[in-house]
């Protein structure tokens, strides 16, 4: 009897370990293209939004030490707007404390470099948009940080995956615009987002060429 109890504790215990193991293996599989591209291909209106001011509020307001700042769980988001485009979350490690991506996130970036060229998304502009959760640094430290990562995510889609720089418009929030507000030291909180921002304005079509004139031909000796 007791070797039997001992038996389906075992096997209880086995079972625990390899559901962890899946769910753990589930967390930190890369997305497929098609998922990327499921999430950003349904643009409707493009958002108004001013992204060299909003870089400046970021900042602004990181440094600012508000005597009756209502804390980060009740923290107005800065650009409340953003939360209408098509938004992609990437769960991208990087090093503590620095923009180094760490090699087991690039499999995820090279897919979010194929889902930017797929045929339904090529005529969009992006916005990489960096966070980070509640942390001991400071608010402006973080906004830092934030703008490093998001730009060194588009330094490597635009050098190693060859995207164009003019679709790709990296910006920090830091800690200004949680995306779990309700735990803001939530890891969820460090994750990237890439969202659909615009589209690419139209290129005029270019005017014909003149035709070229006519070679005279040489007065003929008389």
């Amino acid at each position: 009897m007791r070797a039997n109890r001992l038996f389906i504790a075992e096997t209880i215990v086995a079972l625990g370990l390899a559901l962890f193991a899946g769910t753990a293996g589930a967390q930190t599989e890369a997305p497929t293209r098609d998922d990327i591209v499921g999430k950003l291909n349904h643009f409707e209106e493009a958002a108004e939004v001013d992204l060299p001011a909003l870089k400046q509020q970021v900042m602004e307001r990181a440094k600012t030490r508000i005597k009756n700042d209502p804390g980060p769980v009740n923290r107005p988001l800065i650009a409340p707007d953003l939360a209408k485009l098509p938004a992609f979350n990437a769960q991208i490690q990087f090093d503590a404390d620095t923009p180094i991506i760490q090699p087991a996130s690039y499999q995820t970036v090279g897919r979010i470099a194929d889902a930017l060229v797929h045929s339904s998304l090529l005529p969009y502009t992006f916005l990489i948009v960096g966070h980070v959760e509640s942390n001991s640094k400071t608010r402006e430290a973080n906004a830092i940080l934030s703008q490093r990562r998001a730009d060194a995510i588009r330094d490597v889609l635009v050098n190693t995956f060859k995207i164009s720089t003019k679709r790709l418009h990296p910006i920090g929030l830091g800690e200004e615009q949680f995306l779990d507000r309700a735990k803001p030291t939530s890891a969820v909180n460090g994750q990237l987002q890439i969202l659909t921002y615009a589209k690419l304005p139209e290129e005029a079509p270019r005017p014909a060429a003149a035709p070229a004139p006519a070679a005279k031909k040489p007065a003929k000796k008389r």
